[in-house]
């Protein structure tokens, strides 16, 4: 069964940092990117960042470009996604998930996800 459950989600001020993980279990990652997205009220659902199977290649939507930072430890069953700099427009609750690399670009299909974490950027 697959299992993916983040956490550190929180509230902070624009310009701090949070750090989020995913703990993944029950799948096999060879053939899925991993990543995550973002859904914020009343908009669409946006691909924040993901790692393809091997590890070899990232995505970072433009909008958290140069302040995303996305990895997977050694034993492929965490993954996190550092985010610096933050801005009240990354505001959202945060979902990891798995599916095709292509669905991190066009919204597609998704293999499985999370319940989320809240993060919520204000002063």
């Amino acid at each position: 069964q697959v299992q993916l459950v983040e956490s550190g989600g929180g509230s902070v001020q624009p310009g701090g940092f949070l750090r989020l993980s995913c703990a993944a279990s029950g799948f096999n990652l060879d053939h899925y990117a991993i990543g995550w997205f973002r859904q914020a009220p009343g908009k669409e659902r946006e691909g924040v960042s993901c790692i393809n199977p091997s590890g070899s290649n990232t995505y970072y939507a433009d909008s958290v470009k140069g302040r995303f930072a996305i990895s997977r430890d050694s034993a492929e069953t965490t993954i996190y996604l550092e985010m610096n700099n933050l801005k009240p427009e990354d505001t959202a609750i945060y979902y990891c998930a798995l599916g095709p690399w292509g669905s991190w670009l066009d919204g597609g299909y998704l293999a499985a996800w999370g319940k989320g974490t809240r993060v919520t950027i204000s002063s």
